[in-house]
């Protein structure tokens, strides 16, 4: 068994979508795209429950409210807050889990990929990531 992240990609201009608001590229989304889409992860997390493959899900709050941290030339640190660029692609939200291959990861990426959304979304990758073990192998 080795343990993967499975990451769904997003832009601010989705999440502001997902509140409602016609962006650029993308179509508000109104409260029964929002429950589809609820569902369809939830369903997903559920069995990832019982087949015990899950570690952990979480969704993350969008670009506008990152906070980066660099190292600055005179070796403080610089801080920059959001706003953030409305069309850079990010880590939206999460999955860890642990299962036996990487096809049965790729065909749980493959579910996450089918989620309900208003026609005319952007359709952005599942990213499969290997997590390292401690000695720093993949597994």
């Amino acid at each position: 068994m080795a343990k993967y992240m499975v990451m769904v990609q997003g832009t601010q201009a989705d999440y502001e979508a997902m509140r409602g608001k016609t962006t650029e590229g993308s179509p508000a989304w109104n409260e029964q795209d929002l429950q589809a889409m609820y569902a369809h992860m939830g369903a997903i997390n559920e069995h990832l429950s019982e087949t015990g493959e899950l570690v952990d899900a979480q969704g993350l709050a969008e670009p506008a409210r990152i906070r980066t941290v660099t190292l600055g030339e005179d070796g403080k640190a610089v801080i920059t807050d959001a706003p953030y660029s409305e069309t850079n692609e990010l880590m939206a939200g999460y999955w860890v889990v642990e299962c036996a291959s990487l096809d049965r990861v790729t065909e749980i990426a493959d579910r996450v990929t089918r989620c309900p959304q208003p026609e005319g979304a952007p359709v952005h990758p599942v990213v499969i990531r290997p997590i390292m073990d401690g000695a720093g192998d993949v597994g």
